[in-house]
């Protein structure tokens, strides 16, 4: 079987633009791009209802923060997500990823299990560490992260998830480690209606589990709450999620540890940016990785399907950029799209991506390496063609990764193309290639439709 997604990732609309030095860049000036970002926002929630309209199972999209250049904006993912989930019933909504480097781990599960309750259990939750110093070091100060430091970055991250998973899991907990402190030790908690609740013998946790009650502090000041040396043990994250035991997880993968890091985990993979022949090392590494584990999954399903398993949603998506070609003019498009892809890759380059592109019998690129959108077509880690050109490159890289259900992510948006452009794409996809490549690899999975009613429960009085 095959399944279809999009991979948003909120390029500019403004037009690509040439500088000195070489670089291309998004043209207009920084008021521009405000107002670029403003559309592209609009744009996101649209494309959003329409995947499900055209028949997409699955909507990616990433978390990006302060970038004029204009590759990418996605500031916050789950909450246009929630603008989607209110207008749609069955596509299943993703983000790749939250960079928990850059939250606080429980506003983010708040923020993920919302979504999970709104949608009514279509949550794909992505978690990443991080790789914009821009990004993390801003946001993580507060909390300690950072990206400059790898081994503080992965045991940031791996805290985030446990206790991610702990709040979304257990119904009232604890939690102590090296970044965290939940809640903290000092937290003064003597509220008469927290006591009282507590006492109750069907609540699920006793009182001492939650306080721990001590006398009035006879130098503290303040109301009776604070007044005290009853301090607060443990607390309880509200809502949890809808899918039990939590959301299927996913984090994007660059290198072999964290290849294993999310097999280890449950956690699928969305594999970006990396050339076709070398996609096959990568589901390789996953599932060697799961086998030697244990198959873990968080419904403890056993094996799954090698590459991507369509019926229990685990796995790994492959997500290129696509262009089907209108007709006419075939060269002046393929040189704008070159023009959007290389702009794209002049951002991602600097960051150590250039140096993946290489295929497996290659020396990796230098990262100074000029990468044009003609490479990245002859990669095809861009498919930019005729519909049955697209169609038959998705065969061959289904083919060469050897699996028998596939799932790919499809990355419409580029810099330069506006939101009624990426919509065409969209539907050019859904009407010309879809259908073929449902025929020639056995159809798609149903999916459940939420029965969630956002509908008012009273009419409006006139």
């Amino acid at each position: 079987m095959i399944q279809f997604g999009i991979f948003q990732n909120g390029a500019s609309d403004l037009p690509v633009a040439d500088t000195p030095s070489g670089v291309l860049v998004s043209g207009g000036s920084l008021e521009d791009m405000h107002a670029s970002y403003q559309r592209i926002l609009i744009d996101q929630v649209r494309q959003g209802v329409l995947a499900e309209q055209l028949g997409y199972d699955f909507y990616f999209m990433t978390e990006h923060h302060f970038q004029p250049e204009g590759p990418e904006f996605s500031p916050n993912p789950l909450m246009a997500e929630m603008a989607i989930a209110a207008q749609t019933r069955r596509i299943r909504l993703g983000q790749a990823t939250n960079i928990l480097t850059q939250w606080h781990p429980l506003r983010v599960a708040e923020l993920g299990a919302m979504l999970d309750v709104v949608s009514g259990g279509r949550v794909e939750f992505g978690v990443g560490r991080g790789y914009q110093p821009r990004e993390v070091e801003v946001f993580g100060f507060p909390y300690g992260s950072s990206i400059q430091d790898q081994e503080r970055n992965r045991a940031y991250f791996q805290e985030a998830y446990d206790l991610i998973i702990k709040a979304w899991t257990e119904p009232s907990f604890s939690h102590q480690g090296q970044f965290f402190s939940v809640p903290p030790t000092y937290t003064r908690w003597n509220h008469a209606q927290t006591i009282a609740y507590f006492s109750q013998p069907h609540v699920g946790r006793a009182l001492e589990d939650v306080l721990r009650i001590g006398p009035p502090d006879q130098y503290g000041g303040g109301n009776p709450v604070t007044n005290t040396t009853t301090v607060l043990k443990e607390i309880s994250l509200f809502p949890q999620p809808v899918q039990k035991p939590y959301p299927q997880c996913w984090e994007p993968v660059a290198s072999s540890r964290s290849v294993e890091w999310a097999a280890a985990h449950g956690v699928n993979c969305n594999i970006n940016a990396i050339p076709r022949n070398r996609l096959r090392k990568v589901v390789e590494t996953y599932h060697q990785a799961s086998e030697k584990a244990g198959w873990p999954d968080r419904l403890n399903r056993g094996a799954f399907k090698f590459g991507w398993d369509a019926e229990k949603r685990r796995g790994l998506s492959v997500g290129p950029w696509v262009y089907i070609l209108k007709p006419g003019n075939e060269q002046d498009q393929i040189e704008r799209i070159d023009r959007s892809l290389e702009m794209e890759w002049n951002y991602y380059g600097p960051f150590g991506f250039t140096a993946g592109l290489a295929d497996a019998d290659e020396a990796p690129y230098p990262l100074d390496m000029r990468v044009t959108g003609e490479i990245l077509r002859q990669k095809e880690t861009a498919l930019v063609g005729r519909a049955e050109e697209v169609t038959a490159a998705l065969l061959r890289m289904k083919e060469l990764v050897g699996s028998e259900d596939f799932l790919v992510l499809c990355h419409f948006e580029m810099p330069g193309l506006n939101g009624e452009e990426v919509e065409e794409q969209m539907a050019f996809f859904a009407e010309q290639v879809m259908p073929e490549l449902r025929s020639a690899c056995g159809g798609s999975p149903a999916l459940p439709e939420s029965n969630v009613d956002l509908a008012p429960r009273q009419p409006a009085q006139a």
